[in-house]
């Protein structure tokens, strides 16, 4: 498998872990292989936001791997992937990132994407951000990941939450050259040929 065709996803424990499910979603009926890593933190989280827990998770990923699992294939930089995304990023997996903590396999997996140059893209959920926070997002933007936290396209006009979230996914999707054709562009219109969400 070309390593451009793979996504290392994690799920950690703060709160829109329907972000995580969503890119799932989105991508199972693509090319893209899906490797998942989901924190402790997220199985409870999971618990309180998803009905379906977990299961349905590990369910939509072609790939998933305990917490614990530090021998995993995505623990390894000779394993290829396009990037790693981390949706939703608490501030807990953000600032273990920010000093180099592999304490698990999701921070491990994150470790290796920086080492390898690859593209890793955070999606801090918290608010109000303190001093400690702020320096962790400066600290991992200037190793090379991007924080991208999941805020709504409102000049879009989604008209449910469900389309917000897709609308964010894609955004997310598209730092690392993914499009799927079913996000509103500023100046462009949908593709009506798209496949449905």
């Amino acid at each position: 498998m070309d390593g451009k065709q793979r996504l290392v996803v994690g799920i950690s424990g703060a709160s829109g872990v329907t972000y995580g499910l969503r890119l799932l979603e989105l991508l199972r009926s693509t090319p893209f292989e899906t490797h998942l890593i989901v924190s402790r933190a997220a199985e409870r989280t999971l618990v309180q936001e998803l009905p379906a827990g977990t299961r349905s998770l590990k369910d939509l990923a072609h790939t998933w791997y305990p917490i614990d699992d530090i021998g995993a294939a995505v623990a390894s930089g000779s394993f290829r992937t396009r990037g790693m995304v981390v949706v939703p990023c608490s501030v807990k997996t953000l600032g273990e990132i920010a000093c180099g903590i592999a304490s698990n396999l999701l921070t491990r997996a994150a470790d290796v994407t920086l080492k390898e140059r690859r593209r890793l893209v955070l999606a801090v959920r918290e608010s109000p951000l303190n001093l400690i926070h702020l320096r962790n997002m400066v600290t991992v933007t200037e190793a090379g990941a991007i924080i991208a936290p999941p805020v709504p396209m409102l000049y879009a006009h989604p008209k449910s939450l469900e389309e917000a979230i897709t609308n964010t996914v894609c955004r997310l999707l598209d730092l690392f050259d993914i499009d799927l054709g079913l996000m509103p562009r500023w100046g462009e219109q949908i593709d009506p040929h798209a496949p449905a969400s």
